[in-house]
């Protein structure tokens, strides 16, 4: 009885806490997901004030957080967008894995950590934060220009990527040999290539046995059939996030829309709950001695993302305001950077991979919200140096022009 009223009021104080910090965070328009993070490095191991009884609950509400995060991810394409997606803007993708991945797998091979903890921390560097990059876009008013289809564009082929790079990192961390690695892969694309087939072929037939127009009824089909796939998945060393995933990608509609809805908050909930798991499990001792290489990776890739939207949105004919306000807007990691870490992390593959995901994210997830909002006037600033001092060609008239949102 005693452990369990400690753990009640343990957990109760997190969720109280996490709150609060969400509170503090929307008050002065930045991103939570920072604070979540230094919470968890409070209360872990070598923290201020180390969690006792309540660990394991946690552990199990993070990895619904995961489920949850991919889950709400497929809840937002249909299958159709999906292949559209790929086939009009792969080679952006294609530019968008070399600008980024690379980095992060050259680090830490230079850092001696081997070639599993280098794919790991090629995804970490990859893959943009969705769930930041929409709020400052709302929060800029940006919803409407014509950069943001562009920018939402390179982050469904992220997402797309995902669904083949979680199952052969779940692979890889699990130590499994290439033979076994090679049938786990294959049976992620055939569930994933069959998921989007009938996903296309009888959509509207899934989302018509999971409708109901009561939301409670919705609310237990949608997440007992989402994480018993994951579970099906996870025993499969699929990945129950890749399955998850799979499942939003499933339903559409009205479904997808009340679905949507009404997970909305329990994602929210668990997904702060994951980043406060992660931040328990990273000593904050560790940290300093991985902060100069947390910064230098931060800055090379904070370049290479912003190179990345700005070819990317050249390549839709976007005005250079619009280039440079795209490249700015993909900067922030977050979520997913840290659900890729955490698979290494957990699988004990190398003790400073965790901390130095931790201080990267904390990093691009502060510095993001800021690159969105100034990379297009001090690119613009300093090519009018440039051309005024003589060094450089003056920006022409027409291709600085002011976006009009589509709507308009």
């Amino acid at each position: 009885m005693h452990s369990s009223a400690v753990l009640l009021i343990e957990f109760g104080s997190i969720i109280l806490g996490l709150g609060l910090l969400g509170r503090f965070a929307a008050r002065f328009q930045f991103s939570p997901i920072p604070l979540y993070l230094l919470a968890g490095l409070a209360f872990g191991e070598g923290g201020l004030l180390p969690l006792g009884a309540s660990e394991e609950f946690v552990a199990i509400g993070a990895e619904i957080g995961v489920i949850l995060l991919l889950l709400m991810l497929g809840l937002e394409y249909t299958a159709s967008d999906l292949v559209s997606n790929l086939k009009a803007h792969y080679p952006s993708g294609l530019v968008d894995c070399a600008l980024n991945a690379v980095p992060g797998a050259l680090a830490a091979l230079l850092l001696g950590w081997g070639p599993v903890a280098a794919v790991v921390l090629a995804g970490v560097t990859w893959i943009s934060s969705s769930g930041v990059i929409a709020k400052v876009l709302g929060d800029l008013g940006r919803v409407g220009n014509r950069e943001t289809p562009v920018i939402l564009s390179v982050l469904v082929l992220e997402d797309l990527a995902m669904a083949v790079y979680l199952p052969i990192v779940t692979a890889l961390v699990a130590g499994v040999g290439l033979a076994a690695g090679s049938v786990t892969l294959a049976i992620a694309l055939g569930v994933a290539g069959l998921v989007l087939f009938a996903a296309v072929r009888y959509g509207r037939l899934i989302s018509r046995f999971v409708s109901s127009d009561d939301p409670e009824k919705l609310l237990l089909v949608v997440l007992g059939l989402t994480i018993l796939v994951a579970g099906v998945a996870q025993q499969l060393q699929v990945s129950a996030a890749v399955g998850a995933f799979l499942v939003g990608i499933a339903l559409s509609g009205e479904v997808a829309e009340g679905a949507h809805t009404l997970l909305s908050p329990l994602r929210d909930l668990f997904a702060a709950v994951f980043f406060v798991f992660f931040g328990l499990h990273t000593d904050p001792a560790s940290i300093p001695p991985v902060l100069l290489p947390a910064l230098a990776l931060a800055a090379v890739t904070a370049a290479t993302k912003i190179a990345t939207g700005y070819w990317a949105a050249r390549r839709a004919g976007v005005s250079v305001k619009g280039r440079w306000r795209a490249g700015g807007a993909l900067v922030a990691r977050g979520e997913f950077s840290i659900v890729i870490a955490g698979l290494a992390v957990t699988a004990g593959i190398e003790p400073s991979l965790g901390p130095l995901a931790t201080a990267y994210v904390l990093i691009l997830v502060v510095l993001g919200p800021l690159t969105a909002r100034y990379t297009e006037p001090v690119a613009l600033w300093w090519s009018r140096r440039r051309g005024d001092s003589g060094r450089g060609v003056p920006e022409r008239a027409p291709e600085v022009r002011e976006e009009t949102p589509v709507g308009d």
